[in-house]
């Protein structure tokens, strides 16, 4: 991963409880894909704009995921086929914020909202055990017993918190994906790959960062972390409806 420390030092700093103030009740969330090789530029675009969290004296936060999915793949399945009604079921750890972990479920509605929750737990477990199953039995329609480990999915983010609007943004590198459960360690990554998300008010203007990504010609246009892992490295699943969009993220990241 290139070394952006320079750049990120001349950001005034927020700390997770300020940050934790910026509310966004009503939100639009805007996503963009390009390489590394800009990411120098657009941040150096952004020093004064933006505030940058900081926990632990660290700006990078480094994160590790453990998805579930059935052995048959039924929430990828759902989410190719465009199901209204989805979820992804992980463990994440904060690496940097003293290895806090976490047990999540996402769920996107019929009504595309999609809402997280969460309860924290003391590791990643390689199989589900008491408190994660209670919280699937909770808060999916699943039997946790069905569900067993898929990928990791491991990146370093930035969050940063624009000092005039409403609007966080995170900034994703260094993704990587091993795959659960193998012998063969079966792994790739994408270093020269750059994933942001922008979420703001409905009626916030466009921000600095989205000046910066369309000034440099990318168009808005994401791709899920975990179904472009499954993707990646998985042989034996459906992936024709996903290729236009696979296409147009590798694209936008000159891979």
């Amino acid at each position: 991963m290139q070394d952006f420390s320079s750049i990120l030092s001349r950001f005034e700093s927020i700390s997770l409880e300020e940050m934790d103030g910026v509310k966004l009740m009503e939100r639009t969330d805007t996503k963009y894909v390009f390489p590394i090789t800009e990411l120098s530029g657009i941040l150096d675009g952004m020093t004064s704009q933006y505030r940058l969290l900081e926990i632990n004296n660290v700006r990078v936060q480094r994160y590790e995921s453990l998805y579930y999915d059935t052995k048959d793949f039924l929430l990828y399945r759902k989410h190719l086929i465009g199901k209204p009604d989805r979820y992804k079921i992980r463990f994440r750890r904060y690496i940097d914020s003293d290895g806090l972990t976490f047990f999540e479920v996402k769920h996107k509605n019929n009504k595309k909202t999609t809402s997280k929750k969460r309860s924290k737990v003391t590791d990643i477990e390689s199989g589900m055990i008491q408190k994660a199953n209670e919280f699937v039995l909770k808060h999916t329609p699943y039997q946790p017993e069905i569900f067993v480990p898929s990928i990791w999915v491991n990146y370093s983010r930035m969050t940063f918190v624009n000092k005039f609007s409403q609007e966080r943004l995170t900034i994703d590198t260094n993704l990587n994906y091993l795959k659960a459960d193998d012998q063969n360690k079966a792994s790739c990554s994408f270093p020269q790959m750059v994933i942001a998300e922008a979420k703001r008010e409905k009626a916030a203007t466009v921000s600095q960062f989205i000046r910066l990504v369309r000034n440099i010609g990318v168009r808005e246009g994401a791709i899920s972390k975990y179904c472009f892992g499954i993707y990646n490295l998985i042989n034996d699943v459906p992936k024709n409806n996903f290729k236009p969009k696979v296409r147009f993220v590798l694209k936008m990241a000159k891979i």
